[in-house]
């Protein structure tokens, strides 16, 4: 069987869903090509699951902060598996919403597996009936990525897990190791710890959060071990394996470490098995991401959009490259792709907001680069949370605003006025010229624009 359309997304995630619906608004016969959940790694084991847990346990970081004022009284607690129904509930939810709104906009849902067989042709098995031929005229690879691995170190299903796994448990295991200290390590990190989960943290780098200033880490850390996690950095992991029903961890220099649980988070992979690329005349990098040029095309009919394309791992960004490879591919933007400021955020009890490039990449690029900083208990709605640590961080070129930098309590919340701040490139005089309202954590914003610079 052969079908014809002007445009093939492979992969249902952020990127490829938000390609579909722009190229099917501009008037584009679309199809969507899906081996596994609607909603990719984001919907289904990545953004919206941990959201879920932290949201669903949020209270009780925030209980035990009033009760060292006296304030709070009595005890509760989280029915794990009750959480896990609703969190469960709400993605099959939405996953069944996204598939009626794909009818709804004309676009056919194709399952299975895709396979370039030409330069302008697909073959997707592994769904309903026999192999089915996809012709296009232009296709966009979606395609995300897959939990990373390396060898001795890779999730066995048994006590040594992907976040995927980790994700479902239905009992809070009594302690954890979880081996990289980025996003997922420590958002995942955070929601165990709160259900009275002994954590060690395990980052191979020098510092958790490498790829934030060391300023971030360095307080993130200290922040963790306060609260009672084990950290090690800058350690070579040997081996990780499970051993008696329990994750056994050794070191290069032979130390090892014992826990209930063990998460593998070391990064992704591009989500390219099986896919064929060079019958399209598709490059992969080094690494293994699918290689763009200005305009997001891996070839002359093929873009490639997301976490596949390795530019930059956040279902947002994704999200905005989809819908501007969909409109280049109807003839609707004809210039190159050119990212907005792209926010990113950490999540928990103690967040990480920062929005631009970290100071590091600033004077990394040349820039003349000087700092101003506000202390996050200068908040009254900090304070009134109970958690009153951390600070927030502001970088300068020529007095033009390069990024923001939060890290404390409900940093999250700062990412809208942040983004749009370092988006427009505000000059200082710009601070005066806001109302910020009082009292909110929006003044946090205000106090670091007004705070003295430091060059760096």
């Amino acid at each position: 069987m052969q079908n014809i359309y002007d445009l093939v997304v492979v992969g249902a995630g952020p990127g490829g869903t938000r390609a579909a619906f722009t190229a099917a608004a501009l008037g584009l016969k679309t199809a969507v090509v899906e081996a596994g959940f609607l909603g990719g790694t984001c919907l289904n084991s990545g953004c919206i699951p941990t959201k879920f847990l932290l949201g669903g346990s949020a209270f009780l970081p925030l209980q035990r902060a009033q009760a060292k004022f006296g304030v709070a009284v009595g005890q509760a607690g989280v029915d794990l598996p009750a959480l896990q129904a609703r969190k469960d509930r709400f993605i099959k939810g939405t996953r069944s919403a996204l598939e009626k709104q794909f009818a709804g906009a004309g676009i056919t849902l194709i399952r299975g597996r895709a396979a370039f067989s030409g330069r302008r042709e697909l073959t997707v098995k592994g769904g309903e009936g026999g192999p089915t031929l996809l012709s296009f005229t232009k296709c966009i690879l979606a395609g995300g990525s897959t939990p990373a691995s390396f060898p001795g170190l890779k999730p066995d299903g048994d006590a040594v897990l992907a976040s995927s796994s980790l994700l479902n448990l239905k009992e809070v295991p009594e302690s954890l190791i979880i081996v990289g200290g980025g996003a997922i390590g420590l958002e995942l990190g955070e929601f165990f710890h709160r259900l009275g989960c002994a954590i060690t943290l395990v980052e191979g780098m020098p510092r958790i959060l490498p790829g934030e200033d060391e300023e971030t880490g360095d307080f993130m850390e200290k922040y963790l071990i306060r609260e009672g996690w084990k950290v090690h950095t800058g350690r070579r992991i040997a081996d990780l394996r499970s051993h008696g029903g329990r994750a056994v961890l050794t070191f290069e220099d032979a130390e090892t470490l014992s826990a209930a649980r063990a998460l593998v988070a070391v990064g992704r992979r591009p989500g390219t098995a099986g896919l064929a690329p060079e019958m399209a005349e598709i490059f992969l990098n080094a690494r293994g991401w699918v290689e763009t040029d200005d305009h997001l095309r891996a070839s002359a009919h093929v873009y490639a959009v997301g976490d596949i394309n390795g530019r930059i791992q956040l279902a947002h960004a994704a999200d905005d490259q989809g819908a501007y490879a969909a409109r280049h591919a109807a003839g609707a933007e004809a210039g190159p792709y050119a990212p907005p400021v792209i926010p990113a955020c950490i999540y928990g009890t103690m967040e990480v907001m920062r929005v631009g490039p970290t100071v590091r990449e600033l004077a990394k690029a040349g820039k003349n680069i000087s700092v101003s900083r506000s202390a996050a208990a200068a908040n009254p709605i900090i304070q009134a949370s109970g958690h009153t640590q951390g600070f927030i961080q502001a970088a300068w070129a020529d007095d033009i605003l390069q990024s923001i930098t939060a890290v404390c309590h409900n940093a999250s919340h700062l990412v809208g006025p942040a983004t749009l701040l370092v988006g427009k490139k505000v000059r200082r005089e710009i601070g005066p010229e806001i109302i910020f309202a009082h009292p909110t954590l929006d003044e946090c914003i205000r106090d670091v624009l007004e705070a003295p610079q430091q060059p760096v």
